[in-house]
């Protein structure tokens, strides 16, 4: 059986949240049983966002395979249980890049190489191949409609309607329709002009989506439905909510999934939504409650820590909590004292410090990690959080005064933290070399590596077993060569890459929970599914607030 493909595209401003609409009817098509794949078009030039800041793009996520995409696929695999890879998240700079590569080959024979069609069937190509052998695929088209970068995927689209019929594809348009408080109304002219845009390019949408504060009556759907070309049972709210677990059921009580269903004659039951409604409750109402500050450079942006945020809110589901998190710019504690600094972390319960690239705001990040482990304050470093508890250790406790990652001060008497020059490919294949000049993009360690957990650790008591797989997103590792004096000085590696020869996870004794990991283990937790290391950080943060 051929996939049914629904093509999410928006309009009037970004950020309106298509990729959570496009995860939260994969959630409701499968509450429905049926198999969904999601794919995400992004129209930028980039090849892919790994070397793009995260105040321009918000976080990078990473697939198992080692790609590196666009947040919404964070959402995609947060909200359903499709298989997201490589082939996930293409951009305009990946189009370009194959079809440049074939023209160079000669694929073309001569030929002039144009957007229509050669841009265009490699966009359609890369549809077919990156949603997989599914019931429904969802493929959400980047960027605003009007917007020139995009035009290309939105002839893409259209296109695709006509090659594999139109019983088999579905539109679906986000908007905005604005409150104006002055006048106490919603306006739908935003809307109208956007899916006129869509429509001048050959594009009629079968479902519209309008993001409001205030639910459409039904004069308004009527209005929309008039202007633009459809019927009204075909215009759905999608209200501004509390918390984004709750998009799935209300726009399931809008009657979404049922319309799509229909639109594309897929017979179903009722979808089975017993287990978001009992997460939500658990969200909305939690018994406990708990703050921790996360220690980072990006707190201007919260996208910028998007997995992160969610998969702490996933921790506290576990121990049913709500948590609170308190975001600390570390340049600003650089210059605190010792007074000052404990005013800042005062009534915080655990301290997390996130990855991140670049000098700025280092050394604040090791004065948190050196506070809380000095106060005995549940203390989460990750990748580069990791990184820095090593260096600190090494400093105060075992005595390497000048200790440092070579990323930060290359003339380091001690590089604690070192740029690995050579290392073996994941399947063994292939050895791989580096040094401090070598192109950035793709070239750090990415997806998913094993891991063997030392017994008796915090890490194995949160796993419950010995062997686990996480996913990386670094280019510095941790300095085999200072191994011995640190573990000597009271660290513990409880965490070592299948080989053995590269430190995942470390740790402290007479600590509360002190633990810092190589990897990313928030890319990987789900509000139904915490990851093992949030739930223990937010276990042990509770207790902490609770002594």
């Amino acid at each position: 059986m051929k996939p049914k493909y629904i093509f999410v595209t928006g309009g009037v401003i970004s950020s309106l949240g298509k990729g959570l609409a496009a995860a939260s009817l994969g959630a409701l098509l499968e509450a429905r049983n049926l198999t969904v794949g999601i794919q995400k078009l992004d129209p930028y030039l980039n090849v892919d966002p790994g070397t793009m800041s995260p105040f321009q793009h918000g976080e990078v996520f990473v697939t198992d395979d080692g790609a590196e995409t666009d947040l919404d696929l964070g959402h995609y695999e947060r909200f359903t249980n499709a298989k997201l890879t490589k082939k996930s998240n293409y951009t305009t700079g990946k189009i370009y890049d194959e079809v440049i590569t074939k023209e160079r080959r000669g694929d073309y024979l001569g030929g002039t190489v144009q957007v229509i069609p050669h841009i265009t069937d490699e966009i359609k190509r890369c549809i077919r191949r990156g949603t997989g052998d599914v019931d429904v695929a969802l493929v959400e088209i980047g960027g605003t409609v009007g917007d020139i970068e995009s035009q290309p995927f939105l002839e893409a689209i259209r296109q695709f309607r006509y090659d594999i019929g139109p019983e088999n594809v579905l539109y679906m348009h986000l908007t905005l329709v604005p409150y104006i408080k002055a006048a106490e109304e919603l306006k739908t002219k935003p809307t109208q002009h956007s899916v006129k845009e869509l429509r001048s390019i050959g594009i009629q949408p079968d479902i519209i989506l309008c993001r409001s504060e205030q639910p459409l009556n039904r004069e308004l759907k009527a209005k929309i439905s008039l202007f633009c070309n459809l019927p009204p049972e075909a215009v759905f709210t999608a209200l501004d909510v509390e918390s984004i677990y709750e998009v799935p059921l209300s726009l399931h009580h809008e009657g979404l999934d049922d319309k799509v269903v229909s639109l594309l004659n897929i017979w179903t039951g009722a979808p089975r939504l017993g287990n978001w409604e009992q997460m939500l409750h658990k969200i909305k109402e939690p018994q406990h409650e708990v703050k921790i500050g996360i220690v980072g450079k990006y707190t201007a942006l919260k996208e910028s820590y998007k997995s992160l945020n969610e998969a702490l809110v996933h921790g506290g589901i576990a121990n049913n909590a709500r948590v609170n998190l308190d975001y600390i710019d570390s340049e600003q504690l650089e210059e605190l004292s010792a007074e000052k600094l404990e005013a800042r972390f005062s009534g915080i319960s655990g301290i997390l410090v996130p990855g991140g690239f670049g000098n700025r705001g280092i050394e604040g990040k090791i004065k948190a990690i050196n506070y809380a482990r000095t106060h005995k304050i549940p203390m989460f470093g990750i990748c580069l959080g990791m990184q820095l508890m090593a260096v600190e250790f090494a400093r105060n406790c075992a005595k390497l005064n000048d200790a440092n990652s070579s990323e930060f001060n290359p003339e380091t008497t001690y590089p604690i933290i070192y740029l690995m020059k050579e290392w073996t490919t994941k399947d063994g294949s292939q050895t791989v070399t580096q040094n401090e000049d070598t192109p950035k993009g793709g070239t750090m360690r990415l997806g998913a590596h094993p891991c063997q957990l030392a017994p008796g650790s915090h890490a194995r008591q949160a796993y419950d077993t010995d062997n686990i797989s996480e996913r990386h997103r670094h280019r510095y590792e941790f300095n085999n060569e200072y191994r011995d004096i640190l573990e000597a000085s009271g660290l513990q590696i409880t965490g070592t890459h299948a080989d053995r020869k590269l430190v995942e996870i470390i740790e402290i004794n007479e600590h509360p929970w002190y633990l810092g990991c190589q990897f990313h283990p928030e890319f990987t937790s789900k509000p139904m599914k915490p990851h093992p290391l949030f739930v223990a950080f937010i276990k042990a943060s509770l207790e902490q607030k609770q002594s």
